[in-house]
């Protein structure tokens, strides 16, 4: 398979790719109507055109895997597609694994990780709480483990949310042991449910997007709401730590313009923040040299979200 990460400037192109976006258009110059479409595979996404809709370009959907045949072009500074052919492809003439991007990670092991970590807890509802949710729910440890952490901004792949997850659990227990006075039990139980409503935020490969309740709650007040449910089933469970740890995954964006209805206001919540704030931008400038590998320049190019231009680490 020609993978969108090994695509030049002029060379055409006869594969399969997952069809992530597809829109309809009208051409500002010419009056006529055009297909823009978004293609995608594990290692990327590229954009594609088709200028001519005519018999060689057949019935297909957002959603499905199509076979194209096209010309990798360059505009404005970015590599895009003009598409002549496309058919929908049929099953067996794909691999759903060449378009689902994964980590590097071994999935079984960071589970095993996050299963340990729970052992750790001392606090008995703390440890029943986790064990509730991450062990006893078979359907939440199997999704958590393939699961996304986002839809483009860190962690943007398969496993990439149990990855993120014990990354931040690790530096949280380093937290703990470092700086007196904090709870590692809150702090480390709070690291581990962070973003664990990412599962009802976003949908599953191959096409991640966003959830109804995504776009309308989010993972930050659905993962409050799974605590306080989750909390009410374990007799006995304290009012106050129910709240903490509430209060912990409603603050854990640290300011209110990132999403964050309520500002860190304990010092776990505050750790929480810098430790989950840390993890995901070293992923994007950590993804951001490992992609301009090869380039030629010391520089990996401005990144919107971190609004800065990245230097690689060459001397």
């Amino acid at each position: 398979m020609r993978y969108i990460n090994e695509f030049n400037d002029g060379e055409r192109v006869v594969d399969f790719y997952f069809c992530k976006q597809r829109q309809s258009m009208k051409s500002q110059k010419t009056g006529k109507n055009y297909l823009s479409l978004v293609l995608s595979d594990k290692t990327g996404t590229i954009s594609g055109k088709v200028w001519d809709i005519n018999r060689d370009i057949q019935s297909f959907v957002e959603g499905d895997y199509i076979k194209i045949d096209g010309n990798v072009q360059t505009f404005n500074n970015e590599l895009q597609l003009n598409i002549r052919k496309i058919r929908k492809a049929q099953e067996g003439e794909y691999n759903e694994a060449d378009y689902i991007p994964t980590t590097d990670k071994d999935i079984n092991d960071l589970y095993k990780q996050l299963v340990d970590f729970i052992s750790s807890i001392e606090n008995k509802y703390i440890k029943q709480l986790l064990t509730n949710i991450f062990i006893n729910d078979k359907e939440v440890a199997e999704n958590f483990k393939k699961h996304t952490a986002a839809k483009a901004m860190h962690h943007n792949y398969m496993g990439g949310l149990i990855e993120h997850t014990i990354s931040i659990a690790t530096i949280c227990d380093f937290f703990a042991k470092h700086y007196e006075n904090v709870n590692r039990d809150v702090l480390v139980a709070s690291a581990l449910l962070h973003d664990i409503a990412k599962l009802k935020e976003l949908t599953n490969f191959p096409n991640v997007d966003y959830t109804d309740d995504g776009e309308l709650l989010g993972h930050i007040v659905m993962g409050s709401e799974l605590i306080g449910k989750e909390a009410d089933k374990i007799d006995g469970f304290p009012h106050q730590l129910r709240t903490i740890l509430q209060h912990n995954l409603l603050s854990h964006h640290g300011e209110y313009e990132y999403g964050s209805p309520k500002l860190p206001r304990t010092m776990e919540a505050f750790l929480l923040h810098c430790a989950d704030d840390t993890d995901a931008k070293f992923k994007m400038f950590e993804t951001a040299v490992e992609e301009a590998k090869g380039n030629g320049s010391l520089w990996a190019g401005y990144n919107r979200i971190l609004a800065r231009n990245i230097r690689k680490t060459e001397f």
